[in-house]
């Protein structure tokens, strides 16, 4: 579909002029231009790092060999350190601009591989990257989209697969790819269309969705095709389509429920059916079935409107769309065993029935009415209750009134949503073609300056490299860590967020304290959508003073921040008495981590 979650009546109206102004920019802008999220758009051209790093694929099975590249020679001073979780695991004198590494064989584990030249008595960091270990990417799933499927040269669509594979993206959802809800498929799977229109009279090309998917599947990514649940166009009786099907907002079937759209620019309503009726999942497997023959698609993003109110069946019966969306899940699994499926849970509506479901893991799109940091904690914690065993992906539309102009996103506000999803296990489908702004996911009128560019390679690989911290079990207990500054460098108060405040964020895991600092000590607002892009950038803080009250043992202190050396492990000296442990911490820009190993 065009939106993911869709307020309606309201929402309508900003996706009119949202529309209007991105089909006008669309003919300046094309998807592989100045807009593209790889282009330094914005941005100083100071260079962060003196090596600049890749891989050839997001994520490795047990066992497989990882290739790497470097952007110049590495010289007879330079080194390469394998780390996990802070501990040095190999190192080797580096050669050349290419080379292979072997991970250890346990799955379902990250690593940071970092770049050092070495003098006499010192060591200079000079770039790094992460490597994800794991046979199902299901268990740290990083999500990514396209929206644009026009002809496209080869080499266009590999630079887009190219940088979502540096940013370590191991799926990707294709967006607005279909030709209509109820029919997916244009043509038939003996005789599929090579081109065809959308409902936004976009044209598709099938050699360009082939293409991606290949180039995709090359990387270790997952190919998911999106389309709602219970959506039909309003030529869809001609396509097979029954009257019994649809939801009703009467019980005298009077009035479809639907979902309106802009004319001219959408050549059709959407009008809904009820999900779980028999005869709709029957024929919308057909459907998929048909689609997987001729894509080779890994699995089905389902969508969903939100809360529709009271609606009612054909025969006058209320619908519950939460246990009819749970029958539609296991329908589609149970027609395609083998291939993935993920629900979207808009504004959490039905999360709990879906949670019931055979889906790979949780996919929330937060709007307005849960727009706090706080919201996100809280929905991440709710979902561990229904399922530990899911993880929590974000579809969280940032700058969002910015969004209907040109521009950029606004730096600081992505940076410490990302950090504060990350930190507590979550992830943030952001990152296609462009960076996302609106539930339109075509919509690309804000650009990404440089420095975010540059900075979220280093989030992305730092949620890699310390997933096993990040996303791998724990028990939260910010509550009854006792972290403080000592030399009046910062105020640290245990979350959640507090004016004027580094937020403290606390999680045991195994034998390791873990402290997240979120410095929100700057912020003019603890809301994560940043909505109209005025969130500050806060200074850097340096040489704090740090006091963490405990009486156990402790074996080791390292820090790490994907603000400050691209997020490689720095062991600190600490003092210890019977009471507290005292350590200096380095430098906190937006996030850092603090681990204590007892």
């Amino acid at each position: 579909m065009l939106c993911n979650s869709r307020r309606d009546t309201f929402k309508t109206l900003i996706m009119m002029r949202s529309l209007l102004i991105t089909l006008l920019a669309a003919l300046f802008v094309s998807c592989d231009d100045s807009n593209d999220l790889t282009n330094n758009n914005g941005g100083d051209a100071n260079i962060v790092t003196a090596v600049q790093l890749e891989k050839d694929k997001a994520l490795y099975m047990p066992g497989e060999q990882v290739s790497f590249k470097a952007d110049k020679e590495l010289g007879s001073d330079v080194y390469i350190r394998y780390s996990y979780l802070g501990d040095v695991i190999e190192e080797v004198p580096a050669s050349g601009k290419t080379w292979t590494w072997t991970p250890p064989q346990e799955d379902f584990r990250g690593y940071m591989v970092e770049i050092v030249s070495k003098g006499e008595d010192h060591e200079n960091y000079m770039g790094s990257i992460a490597v994800d270990v794991s046979s199902d990417w299901k268990k740290f799933p990083r999500y990514g989209f396209l929206s644009h499927y026009g002809p496209m040269s080869e080499e266009a669509i590999k630079k887009v697969i190219h940088n979502l594979n540096r940013h370590h993206i191991n799926g990707v959802q294709y967006q607005d790819w279909h030709y209509k809800h109820h029919k997916p498929l244009a043509g038939t799977p003996d005789n599929p269309a090579e081109t065809w229109k959308e409902i936004a009279n976009r044209t598709n090309s099938k050699q360009t969705i082939d293409q991606y998917i290949a180039e995709g599947h090359e990387k270790g990514m997952k190919s998911i095709f999106y389309n709602l649940c219970f959506g039909v166009l309003s030529d869809g009786a001609s396509d097979g389509v029954q009257e019994e099907w649809y939801i009703f907002k009467d019980k005298f079937r009077n009035n479809k429920d639907y979902h309106g759209l802009p004319k001219p620019y959408f050549w059709s309503d959407i009008y809904l059916t009820d999900p779980g009726h028999s005869g709709w999942l029957n024929y919308m497997a057909q459907q998929n079935d048909d689609v997987y023959q001729v894509f080779d698609f890994d699995g089905f993003q389902i969508d969903q409107l939100g809360n529709r109110g009271t609606v009612y069946d054909y025969n006058g019966n209320v619908v519950n769309l939460p246990e009819q969306y749970l029958k539609f899940i296991d329908a589609m699994k149970s027609a395609q065993p083998e291939k993935r499926l993920i629900m979207n849970a808009v504004s959490e509506y039905g999360q709990e029935q879906i949670a019931q479901g055979d889906i790979d893991f949780f996919y929330n799109e937060v709007w307005g009415d849960t727009p706090k940091f706080t919201d996100l904690e809280r929905i991440i914690h709710e979902n561990n209750a229904f399922r530990s065993d899911l993880k929590t992906v974000f579809a969280a539309y940032m700058n969002y009134n910015v969004a209907d102009g040109q521009g950029y996103f606004n730096t600081p506000g992505v940076l410490l949503t990302d950090a504060v999803m990350f930190a507590f296990g979550g992830s943030h489908l952001e990152l296609g073609e462009h960076m996302l702004g609106k539930e339109y996911f075509p919509n690309n009128n804000l650009q990404m300056k440089g420095d975010l560019q540059r900075a979220l390679v280093n989030y992305y690989d730092f949620m890699v490299g310390y997933q096993n911290l990040l996303r791998d079990g724990g028990t939260f207990n910010t509550e009854s860590v006792d972290i403080s500054c000592t030399n009046g460098r910062m105020d640290v108060a245990a979350w959640p967020p507090q004016t004027g405040k580094v937020a403290s964020v606390a999680k045991i895991v195994e034998n390791k304290q873990v402290i997240h600092l979120l410095n929100l000590s700057e912020a003019n607002s603890f809301d994560w959508r940043d909505i109209n892009g005025t969130q500050p950038e806060p200074a850097m803080i340096e040489d704090a003073g740090m006091k963490l009250r405990t009486d156990r043992p402790i074996k080791k202190i390292w820090v790490a921040s994907p603000d400050v050396n691209g997020g490689v492990a720095q062991e600190v000296d600490f003092n210890q008495n019977a009471v507290s442990a005292s350590f200096k911490l380095p430098g906190l820009k937006y996030w850092g981590m603090i681990v204590v190993e007892y």
